[in-house]
């Protein structure tokens, strides 16, 4: 498969072959659905509580009398049955994460890969370099017509590409390491460096 290589200001930069068997999958549903689902679920913080009959504050004296009123038989206002008793079985804190294996993870990472080339919002640049300045990187990218764009650069990020992007609103730049199934398929275009293409490929090799 080959794609045309452009620079940061439109202009043509060449061409490169991109693997097939990473780039030109047919993409399924399941695949992406299983990954995006373990890295959203992995993600969650787990921190909701709520307080037991053992945690709430109330008195422990016994709320009436046991026999002689006419009604059910009780010995602690913290009982789940009254307001503002405690909660019975409620959430407590916990991973929601589970597991996944590697070769899914792998797999979904190729089909969201090759989801992006088939529908035509895959963009090769030769790199990714800036002089820090925001507004000249903002100015090629309206030029480019990229409003929710991915970069995904080689193994580490220019640092002053990443200056400049930071304050674009819709643009976010990864290491190739960081590339990952959600972030994929949230924007509209994703946008890979020479460099990003080899290391992912080598990557996912």
């Amino acid at each position: 498969m080959k794609l045309d290589v452009i620079n940061l200001d439109g202009g043509n930069a060449g061409s490169v072959d991109l693997t097939d068997a990473i780039f030109d999958l047919e993409p399924r549903a399941d695949i992406l659905h299983r990954v995006v689902r373990w890295q959203r679920n992995k993600a969650q913080a787990g921190t909701h509580k709520v307080k037991t009959r053992s945690e709430v504050s109330y008195s422990t004296k016994k709320i009436y009398r046991q026999k002689g009123t006419g009604g059910a038989r009780h010995g602690s206002r913290k009982a789940p049955i009254f307001r503002k008793g405690g909660i019975y079985k409620g959430p407590t804190p916990r991973s929601h994460a589970h597991d996944l294996p590697k070769k899914v993870r792998a797999l979904g990472l190729k089909h969201a890969l090759s989801a992006k080339a088939k529908a035509g919002a895959l963009v090769i640049i030769e790199n990714a370099e800036a002089n820090g300045k925001t507004s000249i990187l903002a100015k090629q990218v309206k030029n480019l017509g990229w409003k929710r764009a991915l970069i995904i650069d080689g193994a580490a990020v220019n640092e002053g590409f990443a200056a400049a992007a930071r304050n674009i609103e819709g643009l976010d730049v990864l290491p190739s390491m960081g590339a990952n199934v959600f972030d994929i398929l949230k924007r509209d275009t994703l946008v890979l460096t020479k460099a990003g293409v080899e290391a992912l490929e080598a990557r996912l090799k």
